[in-house]
């Protein structure tokens, strides 16, 4: 939905709940982000070389996310850092220098990827181009933050995890819920458990128009670009010994990517199910309800915002002031890890294997048939059960 053209009443009940759920200042970026995405010159912006003065981070891809969320977390955690932005459409890039007061802007890809005083990437443009983006800039040796999906094909899948082999450049991946501080807290209570776990996730999402770019064939529909967040989500929550292999059962009727349920099977007898619902507008955005069960620890967690946790006879409570998916946390952790200060970054066998499990669901849908997914080097990667 085009919020910029719904009446005045309407926009004035966004803002006010958004308010509500995120606080003012991301509220306002928020709302910034929807005009941003429709800016227009009569003539661009003029350049003026200047040096990079302590900028070091490129971010390919100019939209909503970039601006409302990439851009906006790295200036509030760590000042003017982006020296570059980068979209084929170069107004975007144009409002997003203007806006965070960039050093240049451009629609070429590869003058950004191949900037010497760029070292951190951050990438959040069209889904089909986030792996082919990745691999150049692995390729130069950046740090690379790939937003969701990190691919669309399984060819994309197997040539990033060859350039992660043999790329000194750190990789993160854009799955901000199990960043967040909701999402650390069940990780760590259902880790602390033993046994196997039910894990039950109901999701409503938008509705999208039928000519919304998502649904181009070579972008991955709406199973690579919103379901992997969910898919993601449960894989972490697996033991990592105990995950392989994973049988997908699919439950759909008319379409294959929207208002359905998927469930997971795992090796130590878990079994996750998500249901994803897009039926018409949801006004205070993606809606989230979670529950999960393992040993004595009982788990229900609603948007990011309440989480209660009961263990055995003990019950608490937890509820955020504002309602927050982690996407704050991963973007420092991804700037971090292109400074040197967060570890060695994603293995490429928790890119491939994450990335087999959505690629996996989607073709289960589609057949609308089980499927098995094996580990990553595992003998037979996928087999339709």
């Amino acid at each position: 939905m085009d919020y910029t053209t719904q009446p005045l009443t309407f926009r004035l009940r966004k803002a006010a709940r958004y308010v509500r759920l995120y606080g003012p200042g991301r509220t306002r970026t928020k709302a910034r982000s929807y005009y941003h995405m429709k800016r227009r010159y009569r003539t661009l912006p003029p350049v003026e070389p200047q040096p990079p003065r302590g900028r070091h981070v490129g971010i390919v891809g100019c939209g909503k996310f970039a601006y409302a969320q990439i851009a906006y977390f790295l200036r509030k955690n760590y000042g003017d850092v982006v020296l570059a932005a980068m979209d084929v459409d170069i107004a975007r890039a144009a409002s997003l220098y203007e806006r965070y007061g960039l050093a240049y802007y451009t629609d070429d890809a590869s003058r950004v990827l191949s900037d010497p005083d760029v070292d951190t990437v951050f990438i959040a443009s069209n889904h089909a181009t986030h792996a082919e983006y990745a691999i150049e800039a692995l390729a130069h040796g950046k740090t690379v933050h790939i937003e969701k999906p990190h691919v669309v094909t399984e060819d994309q899948l197997e040539r990033l995890c060859a350039a992660m082999e043999t790329s000194r450049g750190r990789v993160a991946l854009g799955f901000n819920r199990p960043r967040s501080t909701i999402g650390r807290t069940i990780a760590k209570h259902l880790g602390a458990a033993e046994g196997a776990s039910m894990l039950n996730w109901f999701v409503a999402g938008h509705a999208i128009e039928p000519e919304h770019w998502y649904f181009r064939e070579e972008e991955g529909g709406r199973v690579l670009g919103n379901l992997c967040h969910w898919t993601d989500f449960v894989l972490q929550l697996i033991p990592p010994e105990a995950r392989f292999p994973v049988t997908i059962t699919p439950t759909r009727a008319e379409k294959a990517d929207a208002d359905i349920a998927v469930t997971y099977l795992f090796a130590d007898g878990s079994i996750a199910a998500i249901t994803f619902s897009a039926k018409g507008h949801t006004f205070e955005g993606v809606k989230e309800r979670f529950a999960a069960h393992r040993g004595d620890v009982l788990l229900t967690m609603d948007d990011f915002r309440t989480l209660t946790v009961e263990i055995g006879p003990k019950k608490h409570r937890i509820r955020h002031r504002y309602r927050s998916h982690g996407h704050e946390e991963m973007i420092r952790h991804s700037y971090l890890l292109g400074r040197g200060e967060a570890g060695a970054g994603a293995t490429a066998s928790y890119v491939w294997e994450t990335g087999q499990l959505f690629l996996r669901t989607k073709e289960a849908l589609e057949r609308a048939e089980p499927v098995v997914v094996d580990a990553y080097g595992g003998p037979a990667v996928v087999a339709h059960a």
